[in-house]
C-alpha cells in the first residue's frame, strides 16, 4: 500500500490513466475490426469507407501512445494493400 501522499495520488493518476488507456486501444481495436470484417465480406465500398475511418483513428492512438508510430503505420498500410487487392481480384 501506498504510504506518501505523492504516492497515494500517483496510484489514482495511473488508475485514471490506465482507464482511459484501455478506452482508446478498445475503440482503436474496434475500428481495425470494422475494416477485417468488410474485407472478409468481399465488400470493397464497405471496406473502403471503413478503412478510411480507421486511418485517422489509428494514426491517434498512435500518438496518444497506445502504440507505436510505425505500428500503426505498418497496420494501415497492410490494410490498405488488402482493400486495394480487392479491386484486382
Amino acid at each position: 500500500m501506498a504510504n506518501t501522499a505523492s504516492a497515494k495520488k500517483a496510484v489514482r493518476k495511473i488508475a485514471r490513466l490506465t482507464s482511459v488507456n484501455r478506452t482508446r486501444r478498445s475503440r482503436v481495436r474496434t475500428f481495425i475490426r470494422k475494416v477485417e470484417e468488410a474485407i472478409n465480406s468481399g465488400d470493397q465500398s464497405q471496406a473502403v469507407a471503413a478503412l478510411k475511418a480507421a486511418q485517422p483513428e489509428i494514426m491517434r492512438g498512435a500518438q496518444k501512445g497506445i502504440f507505436h508510430k510505425n505500428t500503426a503505420s505498418r497496420k494501415i498500410s497492410r490494410m490498405s494493400q488488402r482493400v486495394k487487392a480487392m479491386s484486382a481480384g
